[in-house]
C-alpha cells in the first residue's frame, strides 16, 4: 500500500483520489442491491410498507456499518497509516504477546483474510456482469452477449494490471466523480416525482418491516448488506489516502449520491412495480439515455474490481511479510511509488476463479447469493478485533464501549446469520475459498515456526564454533553474508561450507531479516549490529511489514563493521532446505507435505531479498519436523 505523502498533497486532491479508488464496491452496489431485496431468492411484496421499509433499513445500515463502525471508529485503529484485517492484526499481536488467548485472535484475523480473497473474486464477476446486464434492458437485442462482453472486459481488466495502475489510475477519480453525479441526479429526478420516499430516513419504518413481517424483513437483510459491500475496502485502503479524504468523500460525497439513487430506486418502484422491478438502477434513466448509463456503469464496475485486485495484491504482500505465506515473485509497476505492485500468481489464479463464477452462475443475480456471506463474515470479525482494541490498547471505559460493540455485534450478527440462509445457493462458494486459504496460511505458519525451532534445537552456539573455527580454518579474503532466519546459533550454510570448502572468509555477517509489527521503519533503526570478534558480525536488518527488502541496498549504508561493503568481494550464502517425514510430527502428515510443496515453490530468497545473482551460493541441507 502506497506511503507516507498524505499530507503533502492537499485534502480535496486525495478526496477525489479515494472517491476514484476506494468507493467503487460500495459505488456499484445500486446495480443490484435494491432489485435483489425486492426480486431475489426471498421475494418481496411491492407495496409501499416493505419498499419505505427496505429503504430505511438500507440507509441506517449505511450508517451504522459504514459511517459509525468504519468511518468514525475502525478508522481510527491504525497501524501507523496502515488499515485493514492484517494490519490491525499486527497492531493487536504486537502490544499483546502474553496474553493466553492471542493465539485465537490471530486465527479470526487470518481467516478474515482468507474471506477477503473469496470477496475479491465475486466483486469482479458481479459488479461486471450486473452492469453489462444493462445491454438486455437499454437494447433486447444484444441480450445474449451479456456474457461474452463480460468475459472479454474481466480478461483485459485482468490483463493491464502488469502494467500498473498509475495510469489508469489518472482515469478514476473524474470517471467515479461522473458516475456518483449521474446516478444521484437520476435519484433525485425520480424523488421529485414521488417525494414520499424520503419519509424513510425514518428508522421507524425500518422497525415497523420487522413487527410487520420479521421472517422476510430478517431474510430480506442477506439482500439489503450488498448496499454496504466494500466497507471493509474503506478500511484496507486507508494507507493510500489517509483518514481524513476517506471521511471527507464519504460523509459530502459518495453517502449523500448513494442514498439519492436507493431513495430514487424505491420512489421508481412505488410508481410502477412490477415493470421496473427488472432494472430499478437502468430504468430511473429515459430510454435514450440508457445505453450511455450501460458504459458508465460497466466503467465504474471495472474500477470497483481493480481497487478489489490492487487490495488482493496488498494484502498478500503483507501476509508474505507477516509469515503467513510463502515467498511470491512480486513486481513494481511503480518507482516513485511502493505500494503499486503486482503479483502475477494472485493475478492469474484470480483471473482464472473470476472466469469460472461468471460460467458457472451466469447471471449477477445468481451471483449475489454467494456475494454476502464473505463481506459479513469479514465485519463480524472486524467487530471481533475492535473489542480487543478498545479494551486493551485504548482502554475505554466499559460505559462507552459495551453498548457501541453491543451495537455492532447486533447488526454484524443480524448480516452474517441472513447470509447463513444463503450457503445452499451461492454462499458455499466463498466460504470454500476461505476454508482453503485459511489451511495454506496457517500450514504455512505453522510449518515455518516448526523449521525454526528444529534447526534452533541442532544449533551450535556460536562463541563455541568461533573459537574452534576461527583459529583453525584457513581465511581468505573477501566478505560472506550467511543468510539466517534464526538470529541465534550458527548458519547451516556457515557449517557445510565450512565443512566441504574447509576455508572461512575474513569477514562473516550472519544476517537475518526480520519483519516488524509495523508497516515502515524510520532508517535510524534498520540495523541492529553485534561484533562477535575473529572478524564475525551479527546483524539483524529490520523492515516493516509494507516495505520491501532489498538487502544489497541495506549493506551499502552499513559503516561499523569494518570497510565499505563491495558487491563484487561479498559473496551471498544462502540454505535451501529439503523436508523429511520425522518421526515425531509436529503437524499432521497431509499437513507436512502441503507445506514441504509450498517451501519447493517459494520463490527464492536470492529473488526476494534482490541478491546479485552472480554472488549467491546456495547449499542444500535436510530438515525433520
Amino acid at each position: 500500500m502506497g506511503g507516507h505523502g498524505h499530507h503533502k498533497d492537499g485534502l480535496a486532491k486525495l478526496a477525489i483520489g479515494a472517491i476514484g479508488v476506494v468507493f467503487g464496491d460500495i459505488g456499484t452496489s445500486p446495480l443490484y442491491a435494491f432489485r435483489e431485496t425486492f426480486a431475489g431468492h426471498h421475494k418481496l411484496a411491492l407495496d409501499p410498507a416493505h419498499i419505505m421499509g427496505v429503504v430505511s433499513l438500507m440507509f441506517w445500515s449505511m450508517m451504522v456499518v459504514v459511517t459509525f463502525k468504519y468511518v468514525s471508529v475502525i478508522m481510527r485503529a491504525d497501524n501507523k497509516g496502515e488499515g485493514g484485517s492484517l494490519a490491525l492484526l499486527a497492531l493487536i499481536s504486537g502490544r499483546t504477546k502474553t496474553r493466553r488467548w492471542s493465539n485465537g485472535i490471530i486465527l479470526l484475523g487470518v481467516f478474515a483474510t482468507a474471506l477477503f480473497y473469496g470477496d475479491s473474486m465475486i466483486t469482479p464477476a458481479v459488479s461486471v456482469l450486473s452492469a453489462v446486464e444493462g445491454l438486455a434492458v437499454a437494447a433486447p437485442a444484444f441480450g445474449g452477449l451479456v456474457i461474452p462482453i463480460a468475459v472479454v472486459i474481466i480478461i483485459a481488466l485482468f490483463l493491464i494490471q502488469r502494467g500498473g495502475t498509475s495510469r489508469v489510475g489518472l482515469f478514476f477519480g473524474p470517471i467515479m466523480l461522473t458516475y456518483f453525479a449521474v446516478i444521484a441526479t437520476l435519484g433525485v429526478i425520480s424523488i421529485v416525482q414521488t417525494p414520499e420516499i424520503l419519509w424513510a430516513f425514518s428508522p421507524h419504518y425500518a422497525v415497523e418491516f420487522f413487527l410487520m413481517d420479521p421472517l422476510r424483513a430478517f431474510l430480506a437483510l442477506g439482500s439489503v448488506v450488498l448496499a454496504v459491500t466494500g466497507a471493509e475496502a474503506l478500511y484496507a485502503d486507508m494507507g493510500h489516502f489517509g483518514r481524513n479524504p476517506i471521511r471527507v468523500s464519504w460523509l459530502f460525497f459518495v453517502l449523500p449520491a448513494l442514498m439519492m439513487n436507493y431513495m430514487g430506486q424505491g420512489a421508481l418502484l412505488y410508481r410502477d412495480g412490477a415493470v421496473a422491478l427488472r432494472s430499478p438502477f437502468y430504468m430511473l434513466a429515459p430510454d435514450s439515455l440508457q445505453l450511455p448509463l450501460v458504459a458508465l456503469a460497466t466503467m465504474a464496475a471495472v474500477i470497483a474490481s481493480q481497487a478489489v485486485i490492487s487490495g488482493a495484491f496488498s494484502v498478500t504482500q503483507q501476509a508474505i511479510q507477516l509469515g503467513f505465506m510463502p515467498r511470491l515473485r512480486i513486481e513494481h509497476t511503480n518507482a516513485a511509488t511502493a505500494g503499486q505492485i503486482y503479483i502475477p500468481l494472485v493475478n492469474w489464479a484470480l483471473l482464472v476463479m473470476v472466469l469460472l463464477l461468471v460460467m458457472f452462475f451466469r447471471t449477477s443475480s445468481n451471483l449475489t447469493s454467494a456475494y454476502g456471506i464473505a463481506v459479513t463474515g469479514a465485519m463480524l470479525i472486524d467487530t471481533c478485533l475492535l473489542s480487543v482494541v478498545l479494551f486493551r490498547l485504548w482502554h475505554w471505559p466499559k460505559y462507552y464501549a459495551i453498548p457501541l460493540l453491543a451495537l455492532f455485534f447486533l447488526v454484524d450478527g443480524a448480516y452474517f446469520a441472513a447470509n447463513l440462509t444463503k450457503v445452499p445457493s451461492g454462499g458455499w462458494f466463498p466460504l470454500l475459498v476461505g476454508l482453503i486459504i485459511f489451511t495454506f496460511l496457517t500450514t504455512w505458519s505453522k510449518g515455518r515456526q516448526l523449521m525454526i525451532d528444529r534447526m534452533r534445537e541442532a544449533a551450535m552456539p556460536i562463541k563455541v564454533f568461533i573459537q574452534s573455527a576461527a583459529t583453525s580454518a584457513t581465511r581468505v579474503p573477501g566478505t560472506a553474508v550467511f543468510m539466517t532466519s534464526s538470529p541465534e546459533g550458527v548458519p547451516h550454510a556457515l557449517l557445510h561450507n565450512l565443512k566441504h570448502n574447509k576455508v572461512l572468509h575474513e569477514r562473516i555477517i550472519l544476517l537475518t531479516v526480520k519483519i516488524m509489527d509495523e508497516p515502515y521503519l524510520p532508517e535510524a533503526g534498520r540495523f541492529v549490529l553485534e561484533d562477535l570478534d575473529h572478524g564475525f558480525h551479527r546483524m539483524i536488518l529490520r523492515y516493516g511489514f509494507i516495505e520491501e527488502p532489498d538487502v544489497p541496498a541495506a549493506l551499502a549504508k552499513v559503516h561499523q563493521c569494518g570497510a565499505q561493503f563491495r558487491m563484487m568481494d561479498t559473496s551471498f550464502f544462502l540454505a535451501r532446505q529439503t523436508l523429511l517425514p520425522s518421526a515425531r510430527p509436529g503437524m499432521m502428515i497431509w499437513r507436512e507435505k502441503l507445506f514441504a510443496w509450498m517451501l519447493r515453490n517459494a520463490e527464492s530468497a536470492m529473488e526476494f531479498f534482490r541478491l546479485p545473482t552472480n554472488r549467491v551460493v546456495e547449499l542444500g541441507s535436510q530438515i525433520e519436523i
